[in-house]
C-alpha cells in the first residue's frame, strides 16, 4: 500500500507545469496527481499523458467540464454585463473559481495533503485560485512555486528545463512563446514584445479571429434566442452551452470580432498590458442587452447597470465565492424570468449590429413610444414632472 503524501497540481502539460511537476518531484517527498481541467482550450491528451508519464505520474486526470464551465460561470457573467475596466470581459478570471473547485474535489478524492498551480507571483491567478481552494478546501495546503521557488525569470526556468530534458515550445516565429491562457469563452497573449505599451500587436499572436481587414466583405446574420436570460439556440437550433459558444466562436471569429487590446490594473497593483480574444462573449453581451433592452424595466435594468462595476471586479479579484458576488448575483437575476425572445445581429468587419429584436414581452409598448397621437399617454402630466424635479436643482 503506498503511503506516500500526495499532491494535486494543475497540469496543463506545457512548459511551465512540466518544471513545476519536476520542481515538486525534487522538493517534496510526495506523489504528485497531474490534474488538467477542460474548459475548451487547445487541448493535447497525448501530449499531458507522455509528458506527465515521462516523469513517473501514475494518475493523470483530464476532466471534461465545458458544458458547467457555459452554464455555471459564463452565462451567469453575461447575465451580469460584467465588463472589467470598460473592456475586458473578464475570460481568464471567469475561468479559475471552476478549476480551483474541482482540483480540491480531486484532492479530497486522492487524500491529498495539498494543492498546486503554475500561477506567477505577479499575476492575478494565484489570487483567483487560491481564494478558490480555500472556500472548498480550508484545511489542504496550497503550494504556490512561483513565490517560494529560486527560479526568478523566464530566463531560469528556460535553463532548468533544458538541464531537465522539458520541451521547451516555440511561437510561430521560433522563439520561446508568449503566455497564453485560452479556454471556450476566450484566449489572452501577454509577455514579449506586448510588455512595452507603445508597440502594437503583432498579427500572427492572434488564434481565434480574423483581422478585421480580412474579413469577408459580405456580413454575416444570426439569431440568437433567449430563455430566462440564458441563450438556448443558434438560428433556431438548439444546442448545448459549450456547442452554443462554440459556434458563436466560430461566426464572431471570422468577421474579425472579439478583439481586445488592453493596460489593466492588476488587483495586487501592477499595471499589465495584454492582447483578448473573446469573440462569442462579444456576441452575447451585446445580444443580451439588446434582449433585456425590450424586456426589462427601467429599474431594474440600471440596477444592473450601477452594481457592474463591482461585480466585475469581484470576479476579476477572484471573489467569485464571496458572500457579496453571490449577493449581487441575486440582484441580477432578480427578474430573469422575464427575459425571453430573440436578437438578431449583423456582424461585418469586426461590428456587431443590432438588426432586430423581437419578444413577446409587453415591458416596451410601441402604442406609448408612437408620434402618432394616442391616448396611452397623458402628456399633461409632463409639466408637472419637470417642476418637480426642478426643485432638485436647488
Amino acid at each position: 500500500m503506498n503511503s506516500k503524501k500526495k499532491i494535486v497540481l494543475a497540469y496543463s502539460g506545457g512548459l511551465d507545469t512540466s518544471i513545476i511537476l519536476k520542481w515538486l518531484q525534487e522538493n517534496y517527498n510526495a506523489e504528485v496527481i497531474c490534474y488538467t481541467a477542460d474548459i475548451g482550450q487547445k487541448i493535447n491528451r497525448k501530449k499531458i499523458l507522455a509528458n506527465a508519464k515521462k516523469f513517473g505520474v501514475k494518475n493523470i486526470i483530464i476532466k471534461d467540464l465545458k458544458d458547467e464551465f457555459v452554464k455555471n460561470y459564463v452565462y451567469p457573467m453575461i447575465r451580469g454585463h460584467a465588463i472589467y475596466e470598460g473592456v475586458y470581459l473578464l475570460g481568464t478570471s471567469i475561468a479559475r473559481p471552476l478549476i480551483a473547485k474541482d482540483q480540491i474535489r480531486v484532492a479530497k478524492k486522492f487524500k491529498a495533503f495539498a494543492v498546486s498551480h503554475g500561477a506567477t507571483g505577479k499575476g492575478n491567478d494565484q489570487i483567483r485560485f487560491e481564494l478558490g481552494y480555500h472556500y472548498f478546501g480550508p484545511k489542504i495546503k496550497i503550494i504556490a512555486p512561483w513565490r517560494i521557488w529560486k527560479l526568478k525569470s523566464r530566463t531560469d526556468l528556460i535553463n532548468y528545463a533544458k538541464k531537465h530534458k522539458i520541451e521547451i515550445p516555440k511561437d510561430k516565429k521560433g522563439a520561446p512563446p508568449f503566455s497564453i491562457d485560452d479556454n471556450l469563452f476566450h484566449t489572452s497573449t501577454e509577455g514579449k514584445v506586448l510588455e512595452n505599451p507603445k508597440n502594437s500587436a503583432p498579427e500572427f499572436i492572434f488564434q481565434r479571429t480574423t483581422s478585421p481587414e480580412k474579413a469577408p466583405t459580405k456580413p454575416s446574420f444570426v439569431y440568437i434566442n433567449f430563455k430566462n436570460s440564458d441563450p438556448i439556440s443558434i438560428n433556431g437550433k438548439k444546442l448545448s452551452p459549450s456547442k452554443l459558444l462554440e459556434k458563436l466562436n466560430h461566426l464572431a471569429g471570422k468577421n474579425g470580432i472579439g478583439r481586445v487590446d488592453l493596460v489593466e490594473n492588476r488587483f495586487i497593483g501592477i499595471k499589465s498590458r495584454g492582447v483578448y480574444e473573446t469573440p462569442g462573449g462579444a456576441l452575447l453581451i451585446q445580444a443580451h442587452r439588446a434582449i433585456e433592452s425590450v424586456t426589462l424595466d427601467k429599474k431594474t435594468m440600471h440596477k444592473k447597470d450601477q452594481i457592474m462595476p463591482r461585480y466585475a471586479e469581484l470576479i476579476y479579484n477572484g471573489f467569485w465565492y464571496s458572500k457579496e458576488r453571490f449577493k449581487l448575483q441575486k440582484i441580477i437575476d432578480l427578474k430573469k424570468n422575464k427575459v425571453n425572445g430573440s436578437v438578431k445581429l449583423k456582424l461585418y468587419k469586426g461590428n456587431i449590429i443590432i438588426h432586430s429584436r423581437i419578444t413577446k414581452s409587453n415591458a416596451y409598448s410601441m402604442k406609448k413610444v408612437s408620434f402618432e397621437e394616442n391616448k396611452t399617454f397623458n402628456k399633461t402630466n409632463v409639466e408637472r414632472f419637470i417642476n418637480y424635479h426642478k426643485k432638485k436643482l436647488k
